[in-house]
């Protein structure tokens, strides 16, 4: 039983993560490690490190659907895409060196400041 409760927990942890994904443009990820944390029983780092796997194909679907809706500007994401992937690139690696400790602390601050953000003008 627990294959199944693993198959169903996934899915509504990606069904989660893809609507936030696609209704705010990003930030799947900030659904996806809570998700796997609680529902999953993924550790720190495998949460983090699955949420990132998840997360690319679910990104490149919505872009796809914003570049064609004309929403993006392909100016902007190309020189975006470079700094993110290499951004990505040096995150991961940095996320195995890490405390676990120090990474729970970045990820609240991130998602703290993101939540201020949206309700500042």
């Amino acid at each position: 039983m627990k294959g199944w409760k693993n198959i169903a927990g996934g899915i509504i942890t990606g069904a989660a993560v893809g609507a936030a994904n696609g209704i705010f443009g990003g930030g799947g990820g900030m659904i996806a490690v809570p998700l796997l944390s609680g529902m999953m029983g993924l550790g720190g780092r495998s949460a983090h490190a699955t949420a990132i796997l998840v997360i690319a194909p679910v990104c490149l679907a919505s872009a796809v659907v914003y570049v064609v809706s004309g929403y993006a500007s392909l100016p902007v994401i190309i020189p975006s895409a470079i700094g993110m992937t290499a951004g990505g690139v040096l995150g991961a690696k940095l996320l195995g060196g890490l405390p676990l400790s120090v990474v729970r602390l970045i990820f609240v601050a991130v998602m703290l400041a993101a939540g201020i953000r949206m309700v500042l003008p």
